[in-house]
């Protein structure tokens, strides 16, 4: 997984948003609300996002993948070695990721997000 290559997919998303966040982490959110979080620019670390509750143990069964510091019992995951998952992958996730926390927003955020 390429983190480069992970920001620019969470960038393209509609109405996501990223800040910087506990003095290094980069932030991506939807409707202020959190899907991603990984390094700051230059960090070499891994990433987190949310996932679907069936598929929260299989990918912590997986080496490289563990529960999310913090963020697990909302079912989120850190992904602490890059090559436990691959770019087409890494792109699927963010994106469940997403589509998760979009769904929790409320139905007029929905619609000027996807206005815009």
């Amino acid at each position: 997984m390429n983190l480069n290559k992970a920001k620019a997919y969470c960038r393209k998303l509609p109405g996501a948003t990223e800040d910087i966040k506990w003095e290094s982490n980069l932030v991506f959110s939807v409707g202020e609300k959190m899907f991603a979080v990984m390094g700051a620019e230059g960090s070499d670390r891994g990433i987190s996002f949310k996932v679907d509750g069936d598929r929260f143990l299989e990918l912590t069964d997986r080496p490289g993948i563990i529960p999310a510091p913090y963020l697990a019992r909302a079912k989120w995951v850190y992904i602490e070695d890059k090559k436990a998952v691959s770019d087409a992958e890494m792109a699927e996730l963010l994106q469940r990721s997403y589509e998760l926390v979009f769904a929790k927003l409320t139905k007029k955020l929905q619609r000027e997000i996807q206005g815009s």
